[in-house]
């Protein structure tokens, strides 16, 4: 058991923890870092502050502004409740209004300012939270919820509104739940129910409903949190400080927006580090004003994309429906670390078990043949005719005696064994409860993870309201799909912590010299031409193909001599986005006539569309490679992104790409490519050599580098195509297009 069985808001026995660098222990910790703090190249904080809401889910003393008694009022009935709700936590509660002299035989107060005692936490019973901010800030309140709505939910005026309480909140010291939130964070939890506890954070609080319904099916809920507007406390905050709560098992999240992508990837982290699994439902999209539609790499991933890959890239792990959330955090609260990865399929039909393991083998779930040693020792038990290789069939007549549960340890006693799933698809009984039963008692005897998958449409019979759910070491779920979602994130979240190293660890510190190379090459609210563009990838050491500008068709001439024939000529100016479209690029050029009259076909072209040119590319020609894209773009809320997909042509028909918010490692960097439908093309196809994946892998990560040094500086990268050579031969950058803001 970890911590009190007190529900929520007791308190743990918890030892010291390290303060990492940023935190601070009072309640003043904001989501920005001190001074002092350890920053990245941009100047952007490297760690998540950890507030310090101890006093926010238990305070000592608490006051409600607006409190009421009178009947038919809103107010009275959640001032009752919160008068219940601080007799629960042993906290001293403190009603004012103006208008009462006692509320439910309180003695109540005129103003905040009348307050007897420092106060904890303060609830706003009132329309307009803003001038009530100063009054607990000179009473050095350290936290307020704001139920009033009308904020920004309601657009323009409202957003105004809620920037004006955010800033007084700002001044104040003090910590802000809300507004627009509710009353889940004083819900009564159960003070019955042991071991690792799900923590809820909640932007909309019906939602968090089937979450805090678990607890009658005996899994264990420690906090609710519900941001509501995040007017200041946000969705990191309570990331942050729960993923550093001992009771806190998984936490669990439904998010309709995040506040700032930054702090979300930094409380993330911190989760990460802390081997406390973070599952989430994301909705909504984001707006991605902020890329222009110039490169293609803008072109290739949405707002949700981005959302989506920064979620996988820290190990957040993103369901779709509020089932899933809640059987999937309840599954990684509770189980322990696996011993294998391999799952094995038991079941007492063979239709069962061969349409669970088809369903869990494309998912990705890794489904083992049992050892031939086992093999055979479980055909003691079960008839010759049947499988046992992995799904394991009994043909159901073993289940009703002691062979039972022998065929059950068995299979939890293969080493590559993991986990045991069994699919009950109905109730059978005696059958079924006999075998519910020796399920459960071998899972309190193996360190391995059984689940059980009760198929049921009915819910009441008591090998699955006793047995089962009676059970803290068997997961039970309703669904097959639920149970697959649930045993992948489970596996995965486990091997991906077992290696984590946080990439914030390695962001760079200080600029590069690149960096300094590559600001003298910016201009301020332009789209370079593609030879600036390539001078800027020179800077970070990334190979372009041999090339001279020229001005006149005499020095283009002499310039293929110098780079080699065959050679490409192309146009070269600011703000030149798609050269090809407009006849101005000439491939394949072996003579030097061909040059020549290329150059005048090209500036004819130019001056026709009114295109000042800063001169014609001559290029040396590569023609074998894997053609790729990667590049730069800026996302509303993660700032900086880096893409890659397959270039060339394909760009925009496939739409082949994988996402990454710097900073990210190499690890990272390879991950990208094996997303890719395309990756194959990238180990060699038809007899043809493998590409130097090291050489791509390299040239993302400089670009991920120029995209953090160079910050908001560089609006848009994109190098189409970069022709990955055979292996041991580098990448080579073609074209490219550089945006500067």
């Amino acid at each position: 058991m970890l911590g009190s069985t007190h529900g929520t808001l007791t308190t743990h026995s918890r030892p010291a923890r390290v303060v990492a660098c940023g935190e601070h222990s009072g309640a003043t910790v904001r989501g920005t870092a001190d001074p002092g703090e350890d920053r990245d190249v941009s100047g952007r904080p490297l760690h998540a502050p950890v507030p310090d809401l101890d006093r926010f889910f238990r305070p000592a003393s608490m006051v409600v502004v607006g409190a009421s008694d009178s009947e038919g009022r809103p107010n009275t009935g959640i001032t009752r409740r919160l008068i219940d709700w601080s007799e629960r936590v042993g906290a001293r509660l403190h009603p004012v209004n103006p208008g009462r002299s006692t509320v439910f035989g309180l003695p109540c107060l005129p103003s905040v300012a009348d307050l007897p005692e420092p106060v904890d936490l303060a609830v706003l019973l009132v329309a307009d939270p803003l001038p009530v901010i100063a009054e607990l800030a000179t009473a050095k309140v350290k936290f307020a919820v704001a139920f009033a709505s009308g904020f920004a939910e309601t657009g323009g005026e409202g957003a105004i509104a809620q920037a004006r309480l955010a800033d007084a909140v700002q001044r104040s010291g003090l910590r802000l739940l809300g507004p627009n939130t509710n009353l889940n964070a004083f819900e009564e939890f159960r003070d019955d129910l042991e071991g690792p506890a799900i923590a809820l954070i909640t932007q909309s609080g019906h939602q968090g409903r089937p979450v805090f319904a678990l607890q009658e099916l005996g899994i264990r809920l420690s906090h609710w949190a519900p941001t509501g507007n995040e007017a200041d406390l946000e969705t990191a905050d309570f990331i942050s400080y729960f993923a550093s709560q001992p009771e806190v098992g998984a936490i669990a999240a439904y998010v309709e927006g995040l506040k700032d992508g930054r702090d979300f990837l930094l409380a993330a982290d911190r989760a990460a580090r802390n081997k406390v699994p973070v599952v989430a439902v994301k909705v909504g999209r984001t707006e991605t004003g902020a890329r222009t539609a110039a490169s293609h790499t803008g072109k290739l991933t949405g707002a949700d994309e981005v959302v989506d890959a920064a979620m996988r890239q820290f190990g957040v792990i993103r369901v779709n429906g509020l089932d899933e959330l809640q059987d999937t955090s309840a599954l990684l609260a509770r189980a322990r670390p696996p011993r294998a990865d391999g799952v094995a399929v038991y079941s007492i039909s063979g239709g069962t078990g061969a349409h669970f393991a088809d369903l869990a083998a494309a998912a990705g779930l890794h489904l083992p043949d049992l050892s031939s040693e086992k093999q055979t020792e479980l055909h003691q038990w079960i008839p010759d005719y049947l499988g046992v290789s992995n799904p394991v069939d009994s043909g159901g007549h073993p289940v009703g005696d002691w062979r039972g549960r022998k065929i059950i340890d068995a299979i939890l006693a293969d080493p590559a064994v993991g986990v045991l799933v069994c699919p009950i698809t109905g109730p059978f009984p005696p059958m079924s409860d006999k075998l519910a039963q020796d399920l459960v008692d071998a899972a309190e005897a193996t360190d391995k993870q059984v689940c059980v998958v009760w198929g049921s449409p009915v819910g009441t019979e008591d090998a699955y309201r006793r047995i089962l759910l009676g059970s803290s070491r068997v997961a039970t779920f309703r669904t097959f799909a639920n149970c697959i979602t649930a045993v992948r994130a489970y596996l995965g979240h486990h091997r991906f912590v077992s290696g984590y190293r946080s990439p914030f660890d390695d962001a760079p510190r200080t600029p590069s010299p690149s960096a300094r190379k590559a600001r003298d090459l910016l201009r301020p609210g332009e789209q370079l031409s593609e030879h600036a563009a390539k001078q800027l990838l020179r800077a970070y050491g990334i190979r372009v193909p041999r090339e001279q500008l020229v001005t006149s068709a005499a020095a283009a001439v002499r310039a293929a001599g110098l780079v080699g024939y065959p050679v490409v000529m192309k146009a070269s100016a600011a703000r030149l986005a798609h050269k090809t479209e407009l006849g101005l690029v000439r491939i394949g050029l072996t003579s030097a006539s061909q040059v020549r009259d290329s150059y005048r076909e090209l500036t004819d072209i130019a001056r026709q569309e009114g295109i000042k040119l800063d001169g014609v590319l001559v290029c040396q020609m590569i023609e074998r490679g894997v053609e790729m894209v990667v590049g730069v773009t800026h996302d509303s809320l993660f700032g900086p992104t880096v893409t890659v997909g397959l270039g060339g042509v394909l760009v925009e028909v496939l739409r082949d790409a994988a996402v990454r918010v710097p900073p990210f490692g190499e690890d990272q960097a390879r991950a990208m490519l094996r997303e890719l439908r395309g990756h194959a093309l990238l180990e060699g196809v038809r007899g043809g050599p493998p590409a130097d994946v090291d050489a791509l892998v390299e040239v993302v990560l400089r670009v991920q580098r120029m995209a953090l040094e160079l910050g908001d500086d560089l609006a848009e990268l994109d190098i189409n195509p970069l022709v990955v050579l055979d292996r041991g031969q580098g990448a080579v950058a073609l074209d490219a297009l550089a945006v500067c803001r």
